[in-house]
């Protein structure tokens, strides 16, 4: 297992962010989503915790072949899926991803915002992440993954005219008020001999790139969603992640039904496992289904998110 602790220093509030959060999630999901691949948003739902409180939980399906090198692709399906369970605390998250095609393979991503700049070294306890295994990811100077740059989206240059606040220049992270801080524990296991040490790396530069691209797009994007409600960006994410799951569904149908005969596992019915524990590989497989929705059925309530 591969254990590394990122923070992101935004010119933004806690407070702020909650709202930035969703907007951004919901819109990136929105424009990555494309010819059958993408996220598909399979439950979005209110949930109350004993110990965290309200929150929100999501199951998301992320479909991402294409995205995928030639030597992953070697040993996975055509159409499959990983499966993203989130438990929303703001501000303290917990996400899941796995894979039941792949049941050595699981992500688990433990975050927590607060407003300082990133210098909160015991922020996941007492005992703090090496220093080695922490990284600082500068949403105005650190490069972007080819393919994602854009001069609207470039906070060397971009300035709020809701707020006045950017650019962002050299040190701004010492300099910017106002400025908070997500902190992300992210943990990639994958125990397959020969290919453990090149995968949970392979996982974790895509993680640090999907972190910078997305914290970028939160503050560029702050005169879109500055000044919303919870109750307005609500509404902006169920719209957006209806669009969205038509964008994945549309395409997935026309290439599940070329592939029925190789890919009609158990029925073509979703199965929907609400399990929170990162380390449980019952999940249904996780090839596409040949039907692309969900099946509608009465589901218990969540237990915490895992530990």
């Amino acid at each position: 297992m591969l254990v590394k602790e990122y923070r992101i220093c935004m010119p933004l509030t806690v407070d702020e962010y909650r709202i930035g959060q969703l907007y951004m999630i919901s819109k990136h999901s929105h424009e990555q989503s494309s010819d059958g691949e993408g996220v598909e948003v399979i439950i979005n739902e209110p949930y109350e915790d004993p110990i965290h409180g309200k929150g929100q939980y999501t199951e998301k399906r992320l479909y991402l072949n294409s995205k995928l090198p030639t030597w992953v692709r070697g040993f996975v399906p055509k159409i499959f899926y990983i499966t993203e369970k989130a438990w929303n605390y703001y501000p303290y998250t917990v996400t899941g991803n796995m894979c039941s095609f792949l049941p050595k393979f699981q992500i688990r991503i433990e975050t927590k915002f607060e407003n300082n700049n990133g210098c909160n070294a015991q922020v996941f306890g007492e005992k703090p992440t090496p220093e080695d295994d922490v990284c600082f990811i500068d949403i105005a100077e650190d490069e972007l993954p080819e393919g994602y740059y854009k001069k609207s989206e470039d906070l060397r240059t971009f300035r709020s005219e809701k707020t006045g606040r950017g650019p962002l220049l050299q040190d701004w992270h010492e300099t910017t008020k106002p400025i908070m801080c997500s902190y992300k524990l992210v943990a990639a296991k994958f125990e397959v001999y020969g290919f453990q040490s090149r995968v949970e790396s392979f996982i974790h530069k895509n993680i640090k790139d999907i972190l910078l691209a997305g914290h970028r797009q939160a503050v560029a994007w702050m005169d879109e969603w500055y000044g919303m409600s919870l109750e307005d960006v609500r509404k902006f994410e169920k719209k957006l992640q209806e669009e969205t799951n038509c964008k994945v569904n549309s395409q997935k149908k026309n290439s599940d039904s070329k592939n029925e005969n190789l890919l009609n596992i158990g029925g073509g019915k979703h199965s929907i496992n609400r399990s929170t524990s990162w380390n449980n590989g019952t999940e249904a497989c996780s090839y596409a289904s040949t039907n692309g929705t969900a099946e509608s059925k009465p589901r218990p309530r969540l237990p915490s998110a895992p530990e």
